[in-house]
């Protein structure tokens, strides 16, 4: 991925943890590399290909004086989150927040934090078997669409599946959402998690009916252990309906842990 680079931006602010710092204020320097393909602004040379290096300049100078923070990691998340809500040619960026003046009361060049935030594609199973189906499904859709740190939001279509596990239930409404978002897996799990108790989810009965079931099938190609969150999902490569609408937005998306196209581990299973 191409780079723009931006070092040792110079901006006056007032954070800090000690109250002086609130009151007189320091110099603050910032780095910000920003990663986008810059493949059409180097062939057509127009800035409308490209960003404006002032105007993230000036939106950093924005953020910077816009309020006060005690941590430079909030000042940093902050600046990373603005920036890339504002510009969506940009997939990923890394941003250094210095402290020349920090108050350490010994000889010191600065104090700094460097963070990296960026965009992860993600896919989310939906499914509903009890009440209005398919306006649990809307609510969801509905949510996701409308929070600010999702983005390029898509839907496979909805079919109507047997239940699986637990077979003494009303049928599902199922189907498969993808997006991008600036969430960490830990993170979107908690939303998701929101979603389903404002649809009134209970969770009596294992693989049992539901209002709405949301499930993180993947994030990017993150492999986890935590039993809090397993990811890939560890029944996405088991479930023939999950599979068929997964496949209809990703179908040579490759697995993880198997390495099989999703398309390849459908057609496997429909042979069972």
């Amino acid at each position: 991925m191409d780079k723009i680079s931006i070092r040792n931006l110079e901006v006056f602010g007032h954070h800090g943890v000690y109250p002086e710092e609130n009151v007189l204020g320091q110099k603050f320097l910032v780095d910000a590399e920003l990663y986008m393909d810059t493949r059409a602004a180097g062939k057509s040379d127009r800035l409308a290909d490209s960003v404006s290096y002032g105007d993230v300049c000036s939106m950093i100078r924005d953020e910077m004086t816009r309020q006060n923070d005690k941590l430079l990691e909030r000042a940093c998340e902050r600046l990373a989150r603005a920036i890339l809500l504002a510009w969506p040619v940009f997939h990923e960026l890394e941003i250094t927040v210095k402290k020349p003046w920090a108050p350490v009361l010994m000889h010191l060049d600065y104090a700094a934090v460097t963070i990296r935030r960026g965009w992860h594609r993600v896919y989310v199973g939906a499914g509903s078997n009890m009440g209005d189906r398919q306006a649990y499904l809307d609510m969801a859709k509905k949510a996701l669409m409308e929070d600010e740190e999702i983005r390029d939001f898509q839907s496979a279509r909805i079919i109507e599946t047997e239940p699986y596990g637990y077979v003494d239930q009303d049928k599902f409404l199922n189907t498969v959402y993808t997006f991008d978002t600036l969430y960490t897996p830990e993170e979107l799990l908690t939303l998701l998690q929101s979603i389903e108790n404002q649809a009134g989810r209970t969770r009596e009965i294992h693989w049992g009916p539901r209002t709405l079931d949301l499930d993180l099938l993947l994030y990017d190609h993150l492999v986890t252990e935590d039993p809090r969150l397993v990811l890939p999902h560890p029944e996405v490569h088991k479930r023939l309906f999950v599979l068929e609408s997964l496949c209809e937005l990703y179908p040579y998306g490759l697995h993880p842990v198997t390495n099989e196209r999703f398309c390849d581990i459908k057609k496997r299973l429909e042979k069972e």
